[in-house]
């Protein structure tokens, strides 16, 4: 079984339909992965339409290009999502996109490559970069992270209550002997962590917590939110799927952000447009049925959130 049949596309048929897809659209897949949703999307453009895909992972976007090498319509682009805004105006026949699909997270082909580092159930190199082409491995960032900010990155990144004890020890360990593989990070963290969940292993949130901090991922939705409604048209839509409440806070607090009138003191005259936002939100949070999550575990955490663009001018940042 290959990889592509491997992968599980989340919330596939929900974020078709969130994306409102006309046939000679332009769409963007901000995160390319196996090409699950982008298959999804393409079966519903005809001829004139477009879709551009995004993945800083530099299998992610081999597979892509030998998948869709034989379709006109299919651009993909070796680069972060927080880069789309530049790469997209680089493109000479394209002035703004009808859809932006966000599916945050890292993605179960990475989780299943022991070689990746992502998993603490398989034994592998310490590396858990995106991009395995640049930027500094997990190892190589645990090898010098002071005492203080390690904790800092679990308690804040992972919600982890005893960062400060898994902290420690690292340090501790780390000045014996270089900590190199995810068994050694795992099993140092589970002999720090004084008390153990029964449903969930010790490593778990050190283990998001470290992936989020080398890879910079919640810096990347804070900067990829604002180009993605830059780059849409009127009635353009985005579609954002988060796997866990960092990543769904800032999405939810940024669609509430471009969706709500910033108005006068109650003492000043208000007119229409003031009511008038760049975004406005489309229904409510939309989480997996009972069904996908029987199909697909991994699909238990997921939130897809929705947003239309309007007409009200928007050049990136908060809506005054």
């Amino acid at each position: 079984m290959t990889s592509v049949e491997q992968h599980i596309p989340v919330l596939k048929r929900e974020a078709l339909s969130a994306l409102n897809i006309h046939a000679s659209g332009v769409y963007v897949d901000a995160t390319l992965g196996r090409g699950g949703h982008a298959r999804a999307i393409l079966e519903q453009l005809g001829p004139e339409g477009r879709l551009i895909g995004f993945d800083r992972d530099p299998q992610a976007v081999e597979l892509g290009r030998a998948m869709f090498a034989d379709d006109q319509r299919v651009r993909v682009v070796h680069s972060e999502f927080a880069r789309m805004l530049q790469e997209i105006k680089q493109l000479a026949d394209i002035d703004g996109v009808d859809g932006v699909l966000m599916d945050l997270g890292v993605s179960s082909p990475q989780l299943d490559q022991a070689e990746r580092g992502f998993s603490f159930l398989r034994d592998g190199a310490l590396d858990m970069r995106m991009d395995t082409t640049q930027g500094e491995s997990a190892a190589d960032w645990l090898a010098r992270v002071e005492e203080r900010e390690l904790m800092m990155v679990l308690f804040d990144l992972g919600e982890e209550r005893f960062a400060r004890r898994i902290a420690r020890a690292i340090v501790e360990q780390r000045a014996e002997a270089p900590i190199i593989t995810t068994h050694q990070l795992a099993e140092i963290i589970a002999q720090a962590t004084p008390k153990k969940d029964k449903h969930k292993h010790p490593a778990t949130r050190s283990f998001q917590a470290i992936r989020l901090h080398v890879n910079q991922e919640l810096a990347q939705v804070n900067e990829a939110l604002p180009q993605a409604v830059e780059l849409l048209n009127e009635g353009g839509r985005l579609a954002v799927i988060s796997f866990h409440s960092l990543e769904d806070r800032i999405v939810k607090r940024f669609i509430r952000d471009l969706s709500t009138p910033s108005l006068p003191p109650k003492n000043i005259p208000v007119s229409a447009d003031m009511y008038r936002t760049p975004l406005k939100p489309i229904g409510k949070a939309i989480k997996p049925s009972a069904e996908e999550i029987a199909r697909n575990t991994r699909a238990r955490s997921a939130v897809l959130r929705v947003a239309e663009r309007t007409d009200v001018p928007y050049t990136g940042g908060a809506h005054a």
